[in-house]
Parts: structure tokens; C-alpha cells; sequence
């Protein structure tokens, strides 16, 4: 049994006010917890689900020179496709043992937000890669709207409180595929011990061993969701926003046992960012003589250049 526990997103858009009441005080507690929920109940279909899988197998199974094609210089990685050991947690010099491609936000009615966010990258080789993709944010976006509806109730902010920040937020969707392990690796790991930068992260793919999560007292523990479940974790950003009252907890992908280094993992997070303009103050009713102010006033698109120049992804 994994340690995180499971919520039903239906519960929330029921109708009934009891379920809707019951999925808030549930994911709240979760959050406040260990900072990581299973959910059922999204958006995704079973079919779009499998689309998504069969695309990003044949674009990782690509020839290596027809992938580099799609590493697009200058841009920090935000779109487009990242080769191999390119990307590190914050604090280590060897890169994860990973190559992943970046979809990005499709931007309605902003003309100012279309010319600030790279545009996204089309494979030529897969006529279906794109339209799968877009499909897929859209719905992993739908999915999280109503998650941090559930949680601006949680922490007593009128319902929407988050809408107007995530439309056309700078969210990306990033299929990862990490390749079967050739040889001993030296101290790296398929995903270092890190803490996302984001508002909240919808991880499919966390069906095997491998996502560890780290409890108050320091243990990792598995991290394995349902077949039909999407892993959904706290942030830095909304951990400043509410000023440590949710959990952004440290979490890892560690290598598989020797025998199974000849396999490829892949999973699929969805990283929800707001617009750049959003501030990340910690809120009010977060802070008090018990609990003091603990961050300094910034926005998100500050944060988030910080964070990127940590990761290596862009330069100073």
C-alpha cells in the first residue's frame, strides 16, 4: 500500500455540498500532511491516456540526431525537447538521468502572453504528437483548476481565487523518459531529490517503484498511485503563498534494482504555473505569532527566473 493518501476528484464536482466538503477537508489535510495526494476522478480518458504513451515511446525511439532537431537553443528549455543529463536538481553537479520533451501553455485571447511564451515545437515525424499533447494539457489543466478551487476553500479564499492566475498560466507539460541504466551511474539518480517550483504537479506514470516522497521525520517513503490515479503534489510556489501551511515536499526517482536496468520508465508530470504577475505574498491568514511571515514578497515570474538559474537551465 503506498503511504499517500487517495481522494476522488468527483466527490468535489458532485453537486452535493457534503462531497464537495468532504474532497476539501480531505486534500487540505493531505496537503498540510505530507504534501501529496492520489487522485481519481480527473479529466483524462483511458483513451487519451494510451494516445499520449504511444506518442512520447515513438518520439523518445526517434533517432538520437532527429531529436537533437527539436533542442531549441536560447529558450531555457521551456519548449521543445531536452537531451540526456542536461537538467540537475538544485545543489548537485551530475545531471539526472533523463531526456524530456516540453509542452507548453496554448494562450487564448492574450496577445501580450503569446509573444512572452516560447512558442510550442511541432514534430514533423509524428502527424498525432502535437494534437495528443494539447489535448492532454487541457485536460491536466481543467483537472488542477478544480484541485486548487478545492484548496482556495481550504484555506478560506473565496472559491476562484486561483482562476484568474492560472488562465493562461505559464504551465508545462513534460514527458520524461528515462533509458535503461548501461552502466554503474556515478551518484546520479533518474530524478534527484528536489522540490517542484510550481503551484501544484499532476504526475501520471506513478503506477511502479521508483517516485519517493519524504515524510516529517526524514523517511522516504514509495510513492505508487492506481492505475487510474494521477499523483498530485504542493509546490514551492503555493508552499510560499500559504506560507508553509501546505507542504511542498522533497521528493525523488531513484534507479530500479540491477535487474531491471535494462527498462525504460516513463512518466508524465504537469507542472501548473500561474501568470508571471501573480504574487506570491504569503497570505494573511497564513501568518501569525506562531507561525511568522516566512518569505520575503515576490511574484512568480521572479521566482520561477530564480529557480531556473539554480537549475541550470538558464544562465545568469
Amino acid at each position: 500500500m503506498s503511504a499517500i493518501p487517495s481522494v476522488n476528484l468527483e466527490d468535489f464536482v458532485s453537486g452535493d455540498p457534503a462531497r464537495k466538503e468532504k474532497f476539501v477537508k480531505e486534500i487540505g489535510a493531505a496537503f498540510e500532511d505530507i504534501g501529496f495526494v492520489a487522485l481519481s476522478g480527473h479529466f483524462l480518458s483511458d483513451k487519451l491516456v494510451d494516445d499520449l504513451y504511444s506518442e512520447i515511446k515513438k518520439f523518445f525511439q526517434l533517432p538520437q540526431d532527429t531529436k537533437d532537431k527539436y533542442e531549441i537553443a536560447g529558450i531555457g528549455g521551456q519548449r521543445g525537447y531536452t537531451s540526456f543529463g542536461k537538467e540537475h536538481a538544485k545543489g548537485k553537479k551530475e545531471g539526472d538521468l533523463k531526456e524530456f520533451w516540453h509542452f507548453g501553455q496554448y494562450v487564448e485571447n492574450n496577445p501580450k502572453l503569446e509573444a512572452e511564451y516560447p512558442d510550442n515545437v511541432m514534430v514533423a515525424e509524428l502527424p498525432k504528437f502535437n494534437e495528443v499533447g494539447k489535448e492532454t494539457y487541457k485536460m491536466l489543466e481543467k483537472t488542477a483548476q478544480y484541485v486548487l478551487r478545492a484548496l482556495a476553500l481550504h484555506l478560506g479564499l473565496e472559491e476562484t481565487y486561483f482562476d484568474e492566475y492560472i488562465k493562461n498560466g505559464n504551465s508545462i507539460l513534460r514527458p520524461i523518459h528515462y533509458p535503461p541504466i548501461t552502466e554503474e551511474p556515478k551518484n546520479a539518480v533518474r530524478a534527484a531529490a528536489h522540490g517542484d517550483i510550481n503551484l501544484i504537479t499532476l504526475l501520471m506514470g506513478a503506477h511502479g517503484k521508483g517516485l519517493q516522497v519524504q515524510n516529517h521525520k526524514g523517511e522516504w517513503v514509495d510513492a505508487i498511485a492506481q492505475p487510474d490515479q494521477l499523483m498530485i503534489n504542493v509546490g514551492d510556489m503555493l508552499s510560499r503563498l500559504t506560507n508553509n501551511k501546505l507542504k511542498s515536499t522533497i521528493h525523488q526517482v531513484v534507479n530500479p534494482p540491477k535487474e531491471l536496468w535494462g527498462t525504460s520508465r516513463y512518466s508524465i508530470p504537469f507542472f501548473m504555473h500561474p501568470i508571471s504577475e501573480m504574487p506570491l505574498n504569503c497570505l494573511e491568514d497564513c501568518v501569525d505569532k506562531e507561525h511568522p511571515k516566512a518569505f520575503e514578497d515576490i511574484t512568480a515570474g521572479e521566482y520561477l527566473h530564480e529557480r531556473l538559474i539554480e537549475l541550470g537551465l538558464i544562465k545568469k
